[in-house]
């Protein structure tokens, strides 16, 4: 099937390279270059390159215009398959392709419609996620279901780890589907509009902790926001930032209930430096203050002597 491809970031390699391998990948469509740094050099993303070497047609149009329109019609692709691009499409670009659009959404449509499901999908607890491969409808993350795949949480994912599975897993769920549909043996389901739920773009701020919430809650916000934005707190005026934290199992500690969220109550050998939540205790084993380089918890301590019994917070 010939397949017009769009993405624009590292994670939507694996589906070109699949696509490309199982498939006839007339385009790629992707976002214009930029001029990044100080000498506001022109810097191609990720998918362009990849594209360039395998030597696919790229387009990059300002505009998704009539003009432009008319350079797709002239590739006659069947399909379009979207990863990770960034842009809504009209009606007038979809109707294009006769076999419609697939995008590949790292959740379980219709839960976490909207621009990180991933990290929403952590922060919320969830005993699992997974990918779904959907049309493309006018209206956000709201086509039909053709392909599921659930992931049950082992417990230690993080965003990144998460977006590294799900883009070489997607990459594979996505070429089956359109495997299926040239094979006219796919299913599709509608999706339930009464189950639906969003998620929005996260900013740095969103990293800020809020001691009254649980230790269990900081550690999935933790596991959530990384590589970005992480999670901080204040010690004092400076910037702190909590790179590794687990919840302390309280063995032997007694926790108080008048003592203050965000404290910090002391220290375990195995464990890391203590801080009493608004529910259970986190257990902090590697930090980085601002303007000072990322520290295991003991040779932070090395160099922060009052750093026990502070209370941590502030924005």
């Amino acid at each position: 099937m010939r397949v017009l491809f769009a993405g624009t970031p590292e994670i939507a390699l694996p589906s070109l390279l699949k696509l490309n391998e199982d498939h006839d990948v007339v385009g790629v469509l992707t976002n214009p270059d930029k001029c990044c740094g100080r000498g506001q050099e022109i810097a191609c993303c990720p998918v362009k390159l990849e594209a360039d070497d395998l030597g696919i047609k790229v387009l990059q149009p300002e505009k998704l215009d009539e003009a432009f329109i008319e350079e797709v019609k002239l590739l006659k692709p069947d399909i379009l398959a979207v990863v990770a691009f960034g842009k809504i499409f009209k009606k007038n670009f979809l109707d294009i392709f006769p076999e419609g659009a697939l995008n590949v959404h790292p959740s379980l449509l219709p839960k976490f419609r909207g621009a990180s499901p991933i990290p929403s999908a952590l922060l919320n607890g969830d005993s699992e996620t997974g990918i779904t491969i959907q049309r493309l409808a006018l209206k956000m993350d709201s086509g039909n279901i053709l392909k599921q795949e659930p992931y049950v949480y082992k417990g230690d994912e993080t965003c990144e780890t998460l977006t590294t599975y799900f883009a070489h897993r997607g990459a594979e769920l996505l070429s089956e589907t359109i495997t299926q549909i040239e094979n006219g043996d796919i299913a599709e389901r509608i999706q339930d509009e009464a189950e639906a739920t969003y998620c929005s773009y996260i900013n740095k701020k969103d990293g800020l902790i809020n001691w009254n919430d649980s230790a269990e809650y900081i550690e999935r916000k933790l596991r959530a926001f990384t590589p970005w934005p992480g999670i901080y707190t204040f010690y004092g005026k400076k910037k702190l930032n909590i790179i590794d934290a687990g919840i302390f199992p309280e063995t032997g500690i007694t926790q108080s209930n008048s003592c203050e969220n965000g404290k910090v109550i002391g220290i375990d050998k195995n464990n890391g430096i203590l801080i009493q939540t608004g529910k259970g205790i986190l257990a902090v084993k590697r930090l980085q203050l601002q303007s000072k380089k990322a520290l295991n918890w003991k040779d932070f301590l090395n160099g922060v002597k009052d750093f026990n019994e502070t209370v941590l917070g502030g924005e």
